[in-house]
């Protein structure tokens, strides 16, 4: 099949590719030139694990291609995937305009039948606008579809080449067939393609992140009690997950989610919600908790030091808001970093994938370090931000060497309780003991 994907960040270029690489013809077009010449010349512009080889044995087989021209695209595709953002406009609702604006240019270009697709995480009732604007300009029969994605960053390829259940909404017999046929190699095990209605089908991807954020940050409210009353979140977390009404995942405590989804479409639910006269009161709180869960070591480091940060040096492992991406929207690094900085403090940073990142964004307000232990040279602490794999079994004596105190911050309890007590490290987590020499 033939078809094009307007927009390509995490969402636009993992759908492109993957795609591709069963068989499809794809461009994927863009206003960004530097970023498409890149791209065409092999370039992956962000991280995204097993997405560069994908990327590339599909560009030699000519199966994806790029270009800054919508109606080359439109041209192209018999299936028009929108792939573009929906940043919070400031008050908490999704900026359609990015969405809006391109549809107005798809009803003034096509002149054929097209299935245009909402990739993008939209409000409900988005495709019944964006159906609006193209019909105000085009006279060929089109029909628009809601198709959310359910891509994690750092498993966004395998997510779209083996997911847990596709959605579409449609209320087109043939849109939902073409949709199908798509879709079909992607389902071969017997994983669900689900034909809704566009409104519920919307609604459907931001009750899933509204809902895996409001677990994430009940965990922390409950390591937050923990540590008021001596209980161990680590063997609360286990208790309950063991329960199948319940299950495992996204019960782990740290400093608060962060991310392109959860914060934003968590806030565009809520503000959605007022539109109709509705308070999502749980939201709310999920809003809140969060915003304060950022700064759950802030008290702590606080306190160790007497509440003087002027002059300290902190090390931080850890910039990107989750372990396996570069993305550092909503990174609780981000905030913890600047709090340090109007204190006074120095900041020695590392991350594997996200430096570059945090430079473009806090340009020489920090240090980057060119591995983990650099970072730890005579700075006074360490705080670890982010859960990746190689900070999971550190050299201790490297750590007791460097560090100027003895002493580590860790939001997101990386390493076992007892485990740490026998490494002569004063250690600070989430909803667990407090380990003091």
């Amino acid at each position: 099949m033939k078809i094009s994907v307007i927009g390509t960040g995490y969402v636009g270029l993992v759908t492109g590719t993957c795609l591709a690489e069963t068989g499809n013809e794809v461009v994927c077009v863009d206003i960004d030139e530097e970023k498409i010449k890149k791209m065409s010349s092999g370039e992956v512009p962000i991280y995204e694990p097993h997405l560069d080889v994908l990327f590339e044995r599909n560009i030699k087989a000519n199966r994806l291609q790029f270009s800054t021209s919508l109606e080359e695209g439109l041209n192209h595709g018999e299936i028009i995937f929108l792939a573009l953002p929906t940043p919070d406009n400031g008050s908490g609702a999704a900026d359609l305009s990015f969405v809006l604006e391109v549809a107005d240019q798809i009803g003034k270009l096509i002149t054929e039948y097209k299935v245009i697709v909402d990739k993008s995480t939209v409000p409900v009732g988005t495709t019944e606008k964006v159906r609006e604007v193209i019909e105000k300009h085009s006279g060929c029969k089109f029909d628009v579809v809601s198709n959310p994605e359910f891509l994690r960053e750092g498993f966004a390829v395998d997510d779209f080449l083996k997911p847990e259940r596709i959605v579409i909404g449609s209320s087109s017999e043939k849109a939902t067939e073409l949709m199908r046929k798509l879709y079909k190699p992607f389902v071969r095990s017997g994983n669900p393609i689900i034909v809704m209605d566009e409104k519920s089908a919307e609604l459907t991807k931001y009750a899933a992140n509204a809902f895996l954020a409001t677990r994430i940050t009940f965990m922390n409210e409950i390591a937050n009690y923990c540590e008021k009353v001596g209980a161990d979140v680590d063997k609360v977390r286990i208790g309950i997950g063991t329960d199948s009404r319940i299950g495992k995942r996204f019960l782990f405590p740290g400093i608060g989610y962060g991310g392109s989804c959860f914060p934003k479409d968590v806030k565009a639910l809520h503000n959605s919600g007022k539109e109709v006269s509705y308070d999502f009161e749980i939201l709310d709180a999920v809003i809140r908790v969060n915003k304060n869960q950022k700064q759950a070591l802030l008290p702590k480091i606080n306190k160790y030091f007497q509440g003087d940060l002027k002059g300290k040096t902190f090390a931080i492992w850890g910039l990107a808001f989750k372990p396996e991406t570069d993305d550092i929207r909503e990174a609780p690094s981000i905030e913890i970093i600047n709090n340090l900085l109007d204190e006074g403090s120095k900041i020695n940073a590392f991350d594997p994938e996200a430096m570059t990142n945090v430079k473009n964004k806090l340009g020489d307000k920090i240090n980057f370090a060119s591995s983990m232990y650099d970072a730890l040279q005579d700075a006074d602490a360490l705080i670890i931000c982010t859960e990746w794999s190689i900070f999971r079994t550190p050299d201790f004596n490297k750590i007791r060497n460097k560090l100027v105190n003895n002493v580590i911050f860790d939001g997101r309890n990386l390493y076992d309780i007892q485990d740490i007590e026998k490494e002569q490290i004063t250690y600070f987590s989430i909803g667990r003991k407090d380990i003091k020499l």
